[in-house]
Formats: structure tokens, C-alpha cells, sequence
């Protein structure tokens, strides 16, 4: 029987996003001791129980998702926490199903993996770019869906972040690292490539959202123009859903 994936549960759309959002540095510096604060002692607790903690953030090209988790694993034991910058899969991985290689990546009980890049690649960059065949990537909403159930059922509590810029705001960004001798090896001509292809992109995230999108596996869009308020708020989203769940 064909699995019925829920369709734009909560309306998620990035047309929408309110990107004017701003957080004053004084404040921000003030919020985010406070979560830092709530963070360590919440991730301790997770430590002594049952299960893991998945972290998952897409979103643009210089949309600061390196800066939020920084940020992030500061205040977190480097013994519980491992990052996986995900990049194009290798002659091995490719070998697999796409799936496979996130399988491996996924936390024990306890500790927490965060994703910088997910299997969303399949249904981004890999159908925006023509890596995967339509019938590939349309498969992948299905695919993703029941993966995603199958850790939830684990016991994982996952969390799902876009960090949403601007066209402006990232053409500003790349520009500050082309002069910056210390951010320049962050850019790369297909970043200029990719911003040729923006609406595509948005129409293929909007999708994502609507087919992949659940209670118990949400998406979180995150307003990043400014990116105080950015860090604060996926500090803030995480928190939230940890004293929840612990």
C-alpha cells in the first residue's frame, strides 16, 4: 500500500519568510548566554538516556549554517557531538543507495549528530543540477519520509532547519568573502553558478517542505538575513524541543 505523505502541514514557504527579522547585538549576547546555558545542562540529560538527537540544516549558500553551528556545539561536550559536513557522495557511496551513507552517520543513543547538508541533496541540488533522474527524485520524498519515520520510531528526536537569506543578502556575502583572504576558499564558481538557478531552488525547497514536512520530524524556516537573530533562533528552536522531549 503507497505510503500517504502529508501535504504542506504547516504551510511552509519560503516567499513568505519575513527576512527583516533583526536581533540587537547587546540582546543577543544576553539570549544567547541563557540558551547556551539551558543547552548544556539539557544535553547532559540526553546523555543518560535513550536517545539521539538529530540535527539537520539546509539552506543557502552563505546563509551562516557553518556560524549556527559553531555556535551551537560550544557549550556542548565535544563527547557527545560529532558534524558531518556532507559534500558530493564518492565512488563507494555512490555504489549504494543514496540513503546508505546517512545511515552510517546517524548518532547512538544519547549522543547528538549534526548535519551540515542532509539527504536532501536528492531532492535540491541533485534535481535542481540533473544529478538524479525525475523518477529518482521524485521517488525521494517517499524515501525520506519513511526514514525519517523509522528514526522517530527509534526514538530520535529530530529537528530540520532551512536558514533563508535574501538573493541581496547572499550576493552582498559572496562578495565580502571574494576579498576576504580568510573566507575566499569558502567560495567557489559553482556558488556563482547556483545563484543563475534561485527560483528553481525555491520551488524545489517548497516542495521538500510540503512532502516532508511532520509533527514529529518539522521543518523550522529560519528568517537569516540577520544573523544574531538566526543563531538565536535555532538555539532557541532546539532548546524548546529538548525540555520538551527530556
Amino acid at each position: 500500500m503507497k505510503l500517504l505523505i502529508p501535504d504542506n502541514i504547516h504551510n511552509l514557504d519560503l516567499r513568505k519568510v519575513d527576512l527583516n527579522l533583526t536581533l540587537e547585538l547587546t540582546v543577543y549576547k544576553e539570549k544567547m548566554k541563557e540558551l547556551k546555558s539551558r543547552l548544556r545542562t539539557l544535553t547532559f540529560q540526553a546523555k543518560g538516556g535513550s536517545r539521539p538527537i538529530i540535527l539537520v540544516f539546509e539552506g543557502w549558500d552563505a546563509a551562516g549554517k557553518g556560524g549556527a553551528i559553531r555556535r551551537l556545539t560550544q557549550e556542548i561536550d565535544p563527547r557527545l557531538f560529532e558534524v558531518h559536513n556532507i559534500s558530493a557522495p564518492n565512488e563507494e557511496e555512490k555504489r549504494h543507495h543514496y540513503l546508505w551513507r546517512f545511515w552510517n552517520r546517524i548518532p547512538v543513543k544519547g549522543h547528538i549528530g549534526i548535519f551540515d547538508r542532509s539527504w536532501y541533496g536528492r531532492v535540491l541540488v541533485e534535481r535542481v543540477e540533473g544529478f538524479a533522474k525525475e523518477e529518482e527524485w521524485a521517488r525521494a520524498y517517499e524515501e525520506i519520509f519513511l526514514f525519517e519515520e523509522q528514526l522517530v520510531s527509534f526514538g530520535a528526536i529530530l529537528i530540520k532547519f532551512w536558514l533563508h537569506i535574501s538573493e541581496d543578502e547572499q550576493l552582498k556575502r559572496f562578495e565580502t568573502r571574494k576579498y576576504d583572504p580568510l573566507k575566499r576558499w569558502k567560495l567557489t564558481e559553482e556558488d556563482w553558478r547556483n545563484r543563475e538557478k534561485w527560483n528553481l531552488y525555491v520551488d524545489a525547497a517548497n516542495q521538500m517542505f510540503q512532502k516532508t514536512d511532520s509533527p514529529k520530524a518539522p521543518w523550522v524556516l529560519v528568517s537569516a538575513n540577520d544573523k544574531y537573530y538566526a543563531r538565536k533562533k535555532v538555539l532557541e528552536t532546539i532548546v524548546s524541543r529538548l525540555e520538551i522531549e527530556f
